[in-house]
């Protein structure tokens, strides 16, 4: 009788909260709509708001519907292994230049997500050449925000799209060392926050997962700012340019007792036959206990020979049938004769380009970026299941979490709630918890700067582990190894650079052009062919 009343307490505790934030979210509406510059709860159906793309290509059915769990509804993707792309455009365009703008907005992946995007796309002004019938992949966005999972990649993306003033282009700027997805089916909450002094703040459920400057060289990839030089395309190496650091000795000359014919190993004419060896017993003898098959046919088949099977009198000794002197390593072995190597007098460094200014070069105080004119979703899954939900744009990070506070908090914590509930009516919370935590503590730490280069290998041994989840400890045990790995060579393993007579030269920024869309790669699997079995065939080759 407990445990029945335990649980009603919590409901009702649940319900209480779910009251409260409502009453705060009505109270704090009035002050919140003058700086929400942009809102949609979804709570009203989408198709008078929002505009499907009519493109062949994105055959996925938008649905409004319920989450989970909850009478709160949302966006929904409602087929598997299909593209979507909805947009919907705003009353007026969104500048962010000059003042705070966040981006905000909510996800739930009911289903799990093992290969697609649940991300968002800032459209520049229709100026710039798209139309919203007809909104695609190439749509010119300004800023792309939102978790991306595929293979190799597990990511919430944050890229900006940003005009250079030199060459006219749009060059694609990533985030570097982006923070993971969560791994979970429950709602979670993903905030950029962009202020006027050029930082940008990514929070996932409220919390800051990551914190740079869009000037910095370090936290984007290409940077903001090119290289002032780039090595010149029209340089070419020299023909005389040696860049052997040694070169044989041409004055060594072959010693008279090296002999390049002699045997890596020689007969060991020491060795001595043991003591009890059966010269005139063969190592394997034919199955007494076989019998020819009733069916067998001599003409058809040939001639029926037994199987064969070990010696049983080998095994008592120490060896049958002919014995033969072991091989040894030849104390005279040399091998193929090379001359010695001595430092080359004609190297002149490793041969690089010589630095030419950067005609694309340019300096900003401030990211010029281009208006938020709309908000599209663009994204290939092979999962449904997947619930956008209160799309805001804001002036200020204290609206954007106040609506964290009093939309998403609620039906997380009933979700969390729920879950718990459940792994522990299978009896396994204890497990099931302590297995979440690790994969999540795993997750954090493939996000670390210098381990960047190791994320991909960590990422595959965690999902390995998921679907395993037996494999628990092991997965952290693989884990370590890796990071033990990586100290260990940051302190025994780096290369000596070569000595270099140019100038080491920035290598040029290049042009993005993939729109980080999260493509799956497939896998080659190797086939492996056992060894044949020991026994002879039982029927004779013709």
């Amino acid at each position: 009788m407990a445990k029945p009343k335990r649980i009603s307490l919590r409901i009702f505790a649940l319900l209480l909260l779910i009251s409260t934030s409502s009453f705060q979210l009505l109270r704090a509406s009035d002050d919140a709509d003058d700086d929400a510059i942009f809102y949609d709860s979804f709570d009203e159906d989408f198709e008078d708001r929002w505009v499907v793309s009519q493109k062949d290509e994105y055959s996925g059915v938008w649905k409004h519907a319920k989450s989970e769990g909850h009478d709160d509804y949302g966006l929904l993707v409602s087929e598997k292994a299909r593209k979507y792309a909805i947009v919907k455009e705003l009353d007026e365009a969104v500048s962010l230049k000059d003042e705070t703008v966040v981006l905000q907005f909510e996800t739930r992946l009911q289903n799990g997500l093992e290969c697609g995007g649940a991300y968002l796309k800032y459209l520049r002004p229709q100026e710039a050449g798209w139309k919203s019938k007809e909104f695609d992949n190439e749509s010119p966005y300004s800023i792309m925000f939102g978790p991306d999972k595929c293979g190799a990649t597990n990511k919430v993306h944050f890229i900006f799209k940003h005009k250079n003033p030199k060459s006219g282009e749009y060059v694609e700027h990533h985030l570097k060392n982006p923070p993971s997805v969560p791994s979970d089916k429950l709602s979670h909450v993903y905030t950029a926050i962009l202020k006027p002094d050029n930082e940008l703040q990514i929070l996932i459920d409220g919390e800051q997962k990551k914190k740079v400057n869009f000037l910095s060289a370090d936290d984007f990839e290409p940077p903001l700012i090119p290289p002032k030089t780039i090595p010149d395309p029209d340089d070419k190496k020299p023909e005389d340019w040696d860049e052997r650091e040694k070169i044989p000795d041409s004055s060594a000359v072959k010693p008279d007792d090296w002999d390049e014919n002699a045997p890596l190993e020689i007969v060991d004419e020491e060795a001595e036959k043991p003591e009890g060896w059966l010269d005139n017993e063969p190592e394997e003898i034919d199955d007494p206990e076989a019998t020819k098959p009733e069916d067998w046919d001599d003409e058809e088949d040939g001639e029926w020979e037994a199987p064969k099977i070990e010696n049983p009198k080998c095994e008592a000794a120490p060896g049958c049938g002919e014995w033969k002197r072991p091989m040894k390593r030849n104390p005279a072995y040399k091998g193929k004769w090379h001359a010695p190597l001595i430092e080359n007098p004609a190297y002149k460094g490793i041969w690089k380009p010589q630095d030419i200014p950067n005609p694309d070069y340019f300096e900003i105080k401030k990211p010029d970026f281009e208006p938020i004119a709309a908000i599209g979703i663009e994204i290939w899954t092979m999962q449904d299941g997947i619930l956008f939900d209160n799309i805001l744009i804001a002036k200020d990070d204290k609206i954007a979490e106040s609506y964290r506070e009093t939309t998403w908090k609620p039906k997380f914590t009933v979700e969390k709630e729920k879950q718990k509930e459940e792994d522990s009516e299978a009896g396994s919370s204890g497990l099931a918890g302590f297995q979440k935590k690790v994969f999540d503590l795993l997750y954090k730490i493939a996000d670390i700067p210098f381990l960047s280069a190791y994320k991909l290998k960590i990422y595959d041994v965690i999902e390995k582990g998921q679907e395993q989840p037996n494999l628990t400890v092991g997965i952290v045990v693989a884990v370590v190894v890796v990071i033990v790995s990586v100290f260990l060579r940051l302190i025994f393993g780096g290369k000596k650079k070569p000595t270099r007579v140019e100038k080491t030269n920035v290598e040029p920024a290049e042009t993005a052009t993939s729109q980080g869309s999260g493509e799956n790669e497939e896998n080659k699997e190797k086939e492996e062919s056992s060894a044949p079995a020991r026994r002879r065939p039982t029927r004779r080759d013709n």
